[in-house]
Parts: C-alpha cells; structure tokens; sequence
C-alpha cells in the first residue's frame, strides 16, 4: 500500500499547526515588561512565517498593563483580557487564556522574560506527534539557571523540583514555559490548579508524553518576583493535590503522617515544657494534646483531605477533637501501661510516649479518612464563605 500520499499530507499538517500559534501569558503588574515582550516575541516569529497572535491574561494589576496592550494591538496581534473575579491565581489566568486561543499549538510563557521569547521556536520545532507537550527545561542537558540565584533559590528550586519528580518523567516538571495542542490536554473544567505550576497540572491530569528543550532561565530585570511565601505553599498544596490524586491511598496516608510528625513536634514540646514546669508526667501528657490537635485539624483540612467535600470548621473540628479522643485514650492508655508495667519502658518514658503516640495515630487515620473528612457530607444552608464548595 502506498502511503507516500498520507505521510506528505500528515506533514503538511504538522507544518501548518507549526506555523500558526497562540501564546499564553499571564501578567500581574508587569507593565514595564510587555513592550519588550512584545517586541522580541515578533522578531522571533516573524522570520519564520509564523501567523501568531499573543493573549495577555491580568490578574486585575492596575498598573497601565491595558493601556499598553490596547497600544501595541493596534499594530500587532495583541490582546489583553483582565480577570476582575475570583482569586489571582497563575494558573486559572492561563486557564482563561487557554480558553480563549484561536489556534491548536499554543505556548505559555512567562511576562518577566525569564523566558527567552527567541526559545519558542526551539519547543515547537520539537512538538511533533510523539509528544503532547514540549517543556523549556533548565535541568535538562543544555539547559541552565540564572549564576545570580543566591544557595537559597538554588536549594528551594531543586527541592520542590525534586518533591515533584515522582508524578512526571521529566528532569524540570516545576517550568512555566512549555508547548503544547490544545487538542492534547485534558478537560480544562477537571483541572485543579493551584498557585503558579500549571505545566505540573497538564502533565499529571492529562497524562502527557513529555519531551524537553534545553533553555538558559534568565532573572527578571524589571519588576519584583512574585515568588513569595504564599506561593510556596500553594506549591505545596499543589503537590498535595496531584499525589492524591495519583497515588491515592498509599498518597494520603503518607501526607497525614507527615502532618501528625509535624502534631508530634507540638505535642512533645508541650508535654516537655510542661514537666519542666513541674507538671506531673501524665497531667502533661493530656495538657500537650489540645494545641496539637488542633494544628493537626487544620492542617488536614487544608492539606491531607483537601479535595474532600468541605463541612463547617465548628463542626468538623468537634468530630476531629472527638475521634482523635479515642485515638488520645489508645496513646495514653498504652503509654501508662508501659511506662507503668514495663520495666523498660519506665525507665525510658520518652519511647513510651513515642510508642503510644503511633498507636494513637493509627487509630486518628482510620476515623478521620472514614468519618470526619469522609468522602461524602451533608449540604448545609448556611455554609462558611468559602467552605460550601471545594475550591476549584
């Protein structure tokens, strides 16, 4: 069978999605850096033929950014749209944007210039039909960071990259500058996005073939990062979200772990200080249980169970005091009886507090995944702002 005639076809196809493109990019208070976008994005594409058109998405800056779209749209195919409702959120900007493309092959970048504009013909000369997404990368072979990030970035980088590594095949999964078809992604109403990782969302929601282009990341020289201590904790609440969903069970429970090691550390400071101020030990014991339980309600609330159908804070956090009570009666009831009829125990009542508090956590699991933040509530009439609904 002679298949000449589709193979040229199915090339002159991949040429034409290559030679129309909608770029993605999602601004706050970034005014001072589109012209310059604007311009390099069209000395880059334009000696290649490339139909373009570029969709600013603001997250309501009022900074000038509207003005400056409205200018350069009457000469080139620019256009700012402005997001006045719901939360500033990188994610859900570019989501909008998405939405909003003419074109299958788009690219979503981001408006500092970290990302070189001269790259974008690099991803799509390598978006082709055995990959669905093509990622600008800095840890790819090739590829390179800023030499004025401080230890500090370099670290953070490299941990949530790290932290990030398991749900994707991909050496940079935490970029912001990627390739794709829209055709390729999941459905944008499914998606869960949190905070600025966008490219991690489509990679593990719509299960992409990921393939990597080698770019240099340069830092802003206009402007200030957005990067603040908000943002990393979406970050990690991002992770969350998408470990849950992947891994499910084995997920959930090594997040409620983390947060009850992180309940232990209160816990155990509280009973300490407390028998350094002459409180008896089991006295102590009891005492240090109150602000740890309630660090461990809110943070399973906000981390663990995130995704769970949300009910009142008053009410869930009694059914949480009350489960974790049971789960109290199994860590003190195990704790007395060893250090009380253990000879070794007694005499390392340290470990016996060690052991009782995993007792009780085993039991604090197994009523908070089946009872408290179970799967299903019940709709009240009055819900807390915010709390009817789970969070998009």
């Amino acid at each position: 069978m002679d298949t000449s005639h589709s193979q040229t076809y199915d090339d002159i196809e991949r040429n034409d999605r290559r030679r129309s493109l909608s770029i993605v990019v999602p601004t706050f208070r970034e005014a001072a850096n589109i012209p310059a976008l604007v311009e390099r994005i069209y000395e880059a594409l334009s000696d290649n033929g490339i139909e373009w058109e570029l969709i600013l998405v603001d997250d309501d800056s009022n900074d000038g950014s509207e003005d400056i779209a409205a200018d350069m749209s009457q000469r080139l195919p620019v256009r700012m749209v402005t997001r006045r409702r719901g939360p500033r959120d990188l994610s859900l900007s570019v989501i909008e944007g998405i939405r909003l493309c003419r074109f299958d092959t788009l690219v979503v970048m981001d408006a500092d210039l970290s990302h070189q504009p001269e790259h974008i013909v690099d991803l799509l000369e390598a978006l082709d039909d055995d990959c669905d997404m093509v990622v600008g990368s800095r840890y790819a072979p090739g590829g390179g960071v800023d030499r004025s990030w401080s230890l500090y970035r370099v670290v953070n980088s490299r941990l949530a990259t790290w932290l990030a590594r398991p749900l994707v095949d991909c050496a940079d999964p935490m970029t912001g500058f990627f390739a794709t078809r829209r055709s390729s992604l999941p459905d944008l109403r499914n998606l869960r996005p949190v905070g600025y990782k966008i490219a991690l969302e489509l990679m593990v929601r719509g299960r992409l073939r990921v393939r990597e282009v080698p770019i240099d990341f340069r830092d802003r020289n206009v402007g200030f990062s957005k990067m603040n201590w908000r943002q990393q904790i979406n970050a990690v609440r991002h992770l969350s979200r998408l470990y849950a969903s992947t891994f499910n069970c084995p997920a959930t429970m090594v997040c409620f772990g983390l947060v009850g090691a992180s309940g232990f550390v209160i816990d155990i400071g509280g009973y300490l200080s407390l028998q350094g101020l002459g409180v008896e030990h089991r006295l102590a014991r009891v005492l240090s249980f109150w602000p740890a339980v309630s660090w461990n309600w809110y943070l399973h609330r906000t981390i663990t169970f995130r995704d769970r159908p949300r009910q009142p804070r008053a009410r869930q956090w009694v059914t949480f005091v009350g489960s974790s009570l049971l789960g109290l009666v199994v860590n003190v009831g195990s704790y007395a009886l060893l250090a009380g009829w253990v000879e070794f125990f007694a005499r390392n009542r340290l470990l016996a507090f060690i052991c009782g508090v995993g007792l009780g956590g085993i039991v604090n699991f197994l009523f908070a995944n089946l009872y408290v933040y179970r799967l299903f509530s019940v709709p009240t009439r009055s819900p807390e702002s915010g709390e009817g609904s789970t969070e998009p």
